[in-house]
């Protein structure tokens, strides 16, 4: 029984617990009245619960101190005001509301026609008012203890040019681990299990990048149809990890979890990036549900069409947009960025469909609120900021526009680098680009070559394996008749589709794997591999699994191709051992101008130097590139000049073998095979004075001119 009640405090917002009681706050400008509802339990529909008028309000946040409340308490909102859908106000009471700082939650939504503000089947729609309580349904938010020994943990820190990018699914890296407990698998307990770092470490990548682990919502109708948002790209709570994701959720237990892994990951040296999405949530459009911001307050989080503030502003593809011009949506996000770096520890941020938030208006701009205080925070401009550069509106597509000291996941460098190994006509201009860092896309804007995060594969789409295996998608699991995902993927003219015992299909597709990832990790740049593509993962030609929580999207330890594993060990490891494929700087000159400046040089296969027109030559797919290691132009932290050894490397996306010469100036050098990717047993391997190479069709050589011994 709640005996006393006291004003508290407007700041913090969310529930604080002080060791005597909790304060409890909310914002909300149009709002006439506020509740706060005490449950014992999460979800029975006899559970009592308890209403406390909110009183004070200091400006738009209403507040209240309760002493004798304790961690583990459930509790929710009931907030009044007008239901006036027209004019862009959504109040009802008969609502339980998630509190949009809660640090936990209790469980997960369980779909009932109550959770809508409106008559599910009126024919007034939206308009409509539904009088059901959603209590028994909605999921609760948590009073949490935030203590935990979090004893030396230090953030690794590692510079971006050391940085290779893992990004993994919790649940689908670890479900059939075999050497992880089975009633861990799938949590985040299992990510900072020593088996699972063992792999990232071994690997050699240095930050695993977590898809969303936000509480995020299933759609309604994925669950009628027995799927789910497996991906978790629909968050309802900014400052809750997920709860699916937890072994131990008793009081809000999947807090510690989760600071417990991230402690585990830096011991190892390993850097913990988020996935986040801050550009929408999981309440849909004017017929989703009401669970949190638009029963709290519609108009004062969402963007709403000007001349009808019944519908929502979609940059996203999801229903609605969170309006990052208001001051209140820019605090809600940027004090959940700094919660989770202050408070859970995270080193850095991807975010999802990031051009949203950069949206003034309707044009994208650059300069918005959003990143004007990002960079002046000196808490969240410290950590690593990546952004992925489009979403679906107007002028959306954004990639090499965003501000100095953010990377960007390069859709540039993905689409080049596929066509390149296709064989697609008059790419070698645009490769030379690609290869260098981009520096068309961000040298002029006083960024470095490390804000272009290059990747082949992410989450969305063909997994390696799949790329170079199938011709056409196939997504029938998902319901949707095969309609939905990428359209078509381009023809590889590697035989069958999917699965084949032809040797030599399999040989010409493993291949192109590694064509993809040497070119990957050999690029200038930072590398993200996605989770299984080191060792031949498959969905079996789905490329859209956003709703498949089951073996499609788990990663098959049992079948991992430990050949590719190896190679792509090996690869990392030449590239973390040679500054020169990971410069902190860019090129001197212009990579693609006819003799290269000293630091890196172009060749034709025959030996000669790139001329202007053999660039954009239509049938031109192949040629030599020098780094030379003397020409770093660096010095490390010490200020010691940097310097390495010299490299050539040989490219052939023909699909006939080349004889690539030796430039005349090179030939006299000592050199020795470090990779080729038509056999991937080669390391090391002398070339024996040899002025000429044999490079196989579709095929990278790479030769090392040793200056330094080891």
């Amino acid at each position: 029984m709640i005996e006393n009640i006291y004003p508290g405090k407007p700041y913090p917002l969310g529930a604080s617990y002080d060791g005597e009681g909790v304060n409890f706050t909310l914002f909300s400008d149009n709002a006439t009245g506020v509740e706060l509802c005490l449950f014992n339990s999460a979800g029975e529909t006899n559970d009592p619960e308890h209403r406390i008028q909110i009183t004070e309000r200091t400006h738009q946040i209403w507040h209240c101190y309760i002493p004798g409340i304790k961690p583990g308490q459930l509790y929710g909102y009931r907030v009044h005001g007008p239901y006036e859908p027209e004019y862009g106000q959504r109040f009802n009471a008969n609502k339980v509301l998630i509190d949009p700082y809660a640090k936990a939650i209790s469980g997960i939504v369980n779909w009932h026609d109550s959770l809508f503000s409106y008559q599910i089947g009126s024919s007034q729609e939206d308009l409509s008012f539904s009088d059901l309580d959603s209590a028994p349904y909605i999921p609760k938010s948590v009073v949490v203890d935030s203590t935990f020994d979090w004893e030396d943990d230090k953030p690794p820190r590692t510079p971006y040019h050391q940085s290779v990018i893992y990004e993994a699914h919790v649940k689908g890296l670890t479900q059939q681990h075999p050497d992880i407990p089975e009633e861990i698998r799938g949590t985040y307990a299992a990510i900072g299990h020593p088996a699972c770092i063992k792999h990232l470490t071994d690997l050699g990548v240095t930050a695993i990048e977590l898809m969303p682990i936000h509480q995020f919502v299933a759609d309604r109708h994925l669950v009628e149809k027995g799927l789910t948002n497996y991906w978790g790209y629909n968050t309802i709570a900014f400052f809750a990890p997920d709860i699916r994701y937890a072994g131990k959720v008793d009081n809000g237990q999947q807090v510690q979890e989760f600071k417990q892994m991230v402690k585990d990951l830096h011991q190892a040296g390993i850097e913990v990036i988020l996935d986040v999405v801050y550009n929408h949530t999981g309440e849909g459009n004017h017929m989703g549900p009401t669970l949190s911001l638009k029963g709290i307050d519609n108009a004062s989080y969402y963007r709403l069409v000007e001349d009808n503030k019944r519908y929502y502003n979609d940059y996203t593809g999801t229903g609605n947009t969170l309006n990052a011009m208001l001051p209140n949506v820019l605090r809600y996000i940027m004090d959940s960025l700094r919660y989770w770096i202050t408070e859970m520890h995270v080193d850095g941020f991807r975010f999802d469909l990031a051009a949203t938030l950069a949206r003034e208006l309707h044009e994208v701009n650059r300069l918005s609120g959003f990143f004007d205080i990002i960079y002046q925070d000196p808490i969240i401009s410290q950590v690593k900021l990546i952004a992925e550069p489009w979403d679906i509106g107007e002028d959306g597509y954004q990639v090499g526009n965003f501000p100095p000291g953010w990377g960007e996941w390069n859709g540039k460098f993905r689409d080049c680098i596929r066509d390149y190994w296709i064989g697609a006509d008059s790419m070698l201009g645009e490769f030379g680009q690609r290869f260098t860092g981009s520096p068309d896309l961000y040298q002029e804007d006083y960024r470095k070559p490390t804000a272009s995060i290059n990747f082949i594969t992410a989450h969305d789409g063909f997994t390696l394996n799949d790329l170079v295996s199938y011709n056409e998608k196939h997504n029938q699991a998902n319901g949707e008749d095969n309609n939905d995902g990428e359209s078509h993927n381009r023809s590889w003219n590697c035989g069958a589709e999917g699965l084949t015992d032809d040797p030599e299909i399999i040989n010409l597709r493993d291949r192109q794997k590694r064509n993809l990832l040497t070119t990957l990790f050999l690029s200038q740049g930072v590398p993200m591999l996605v989770a299984g593509d080191e060792f031949g993962r498959t969905q079996l030609g789905n490329n859209n699994a956003y709703c498949q929580d089951n073996e499609i999207s788990w990663l098959n330890w049992a079948e991992a191709d430990e050949r590719l594993l190896t190679f792509t060990k090996r690869l990392i490891a030449l590239r973390k051992k040679h500054p020169v494929f990971r410069r902190r700087k860019w090129f001197r000159g212009k990579p693609v101008k006819g003799k290269g400046p000293e630091d890196i040089a172009w060749y034709l296969p025959e030996g000669g130097d790139m001329e202007d027109h053999n660039w954009d030559h239509d049938f031109a797919r192949s040629l030599g590139i020098y780094l030379n290691g003397l020409g770093l132009h660096s010095v490390d932290a010490k200020g010691v000049s940097i310097k390495d050894d010299n490299f050539y490397l040989m490219f052939n996306a023909h699909h006939e073998p080349l004889d690539f010469k030796l430039p005349q100036i090179l030939a006299k050098k000592n050199w020795e095979v470090v990779l080729d990717t038509n056999n991937d047993n080669v390391f090391e391997e002398s070339l024996n004075n040899s002025e000429s190479i044999l490079v196989a069709g579709r095929a990278v050589v790479v030769l090392r001119n040793k200056l330094f011994n080891e």
